[in-house]
């Protein structure tokens, strides 16, 4: 059984504290947080703490928190026999310094409040600063997903890069097509089969072989006529998007 403290009460540390309590070999004994209220709402079965100097002894610290508060967090936490790990995607192994058992436990997924996940097929990008600590954290990351790699902080940062641009940057694209359709009184579901379908096809064909529509085919006339219609979006980023996708299929 691994014997966990998570600290953080956000939607990262949410979802984990689910998955880890689904989990046959995982035991968190404990969840910490700044806000008691959030303790409250998110631990309701796990003791629970606002003070890092109560916190318990575990195998791994886990610490699910915002960027700007890891080093300052990892610094307050006192020089326990433990393996302490973060879970950003672009922070450094170096920002745990202070401790000598150290690692990075980054589960490659968009987190929302409320949604439910399936932990097993949740890729989990691994780095740890001493070699003897890699067969605790794979087995605790095996024990909530099957997807697991080892990769060193500059290529975690790559794949961090582009979930930006398959994630974060496609659904504000989703708000701006809804905003569309809000504006000229259309259903924005009427897009949902044709996000699905582009969804589906990379993955049996490689994003360059499933591009279709204006910029692809250099369809100038239907191009001029869309970019007359962009008074309610950007028109930066309609004309970014259609040179970007020209330049590629040149």
């Amino acid at each position: 059984m691994i014997s966990v403290v998570l600290l953080g009460t956000g939607n990262v540390s949410t979802h984990l504290l689910a998955a880890f309590n689904a989990a046959q070999n995982v035991q968190v004994v404990q969840v910490y947080g700044r806000s008691k209220a959030a303790l409250q709402r998110m631990a309701k079965d796990v003791p629970y703490t606002s003070n890092l100097n109560e916190l318990m002894e575990a195998a791994v610290y886990v610490l699910a928190i915002s960027d700007d508060q890891i080093a300052d967090v990892a610094n307050q936490i006192g020089n326990k026999n433990a393996l302490l790990v973060h879970t950003s995607g672009t922070q450094p192994l170096s920002v745990l310094k202070k401790h000598s058992r150290r690692g990075i436990f980054y589960p490659l997924q968009t987190f929302s409040p409320g949604m439910q996940l399936n932990f097993n097929k949740i890729p989990m990008c691994l780095e740890v600063a001493n070699h003897k600590d890699r067969p605790l954290l794979e087995d605790l990351a095996r024990a909530i997903s099957q997807k697991v790699y080892f990769m060193d902080s500059l290529k975690r940062k790559k794949i961090h890069l582009a979930a930006v641009f398959v994630n974060n940057f496609t659904n504000h694209l989703y708000h701006l097509g809804e905003d569309i359709c809000n504006r000229n009184e259309l259903p924005f579901d009427m897009l949902h089969p044709l996000i699905e379908e582009t969804a589906k096809k990379i993955k049996s064909m490689r994003p360059i072989e499933a591009q279709t529509g204006p910029a692809r085919r250099n369809d100038q006339q239907t191009i001029k006529q869309q970019e007359s219609q962009l008074a309610e979006i950007p028109l930066e980023l309609y004309t970014l998007f259609t040179a970007s996708i020209k330049k590629t299929y040149e």
